[in-house]
């Protein structure tokens, strides 16, 4: 659920409740309502979620599992080195 997503994400930022509303300037209590499935956020606030997590709105609202990383500036041999741990972490998984 949505609530599930927002709370995952915020907490492998690392971030509270309190930290997360302000730097998405909103309160505490939109962010626990957001988590406890209570709300759901704008479509303007789920983008600016969407943005802030890095993450698609598709995989916010479930329609789409993956997750991206943003690469834009890195040169090639950084995104070969990162493909490279990617490799490494995902043979290791199986």
């Amino acid at each position: 659920m949505f609530g599930d997503k927002i709370k995952t994400l915020r907490l492998s930022y690392n971030l509270n409740q309190v930290q997360l509303a302000s730097s998405l300037n909103v309160s505490k209590q939109t962010v626990s309502n957001w988590e406890n499935n209570n709300i759901l956020p704008s479509i303007d606030m789920l983008i600016k979620i969407s943005q802030f997590f890095s993450v698609s709105t598709d995989y916010l609202l479930e329609l789409d599992s993956r997750r991206y990383l943003e690469v834009t500036g890195l040169t090639k041999k950084q995104l070969a080195h990162i493909q490279q741990i990617i490799c490494d972490i995902t043979d290791n998984a199986k």
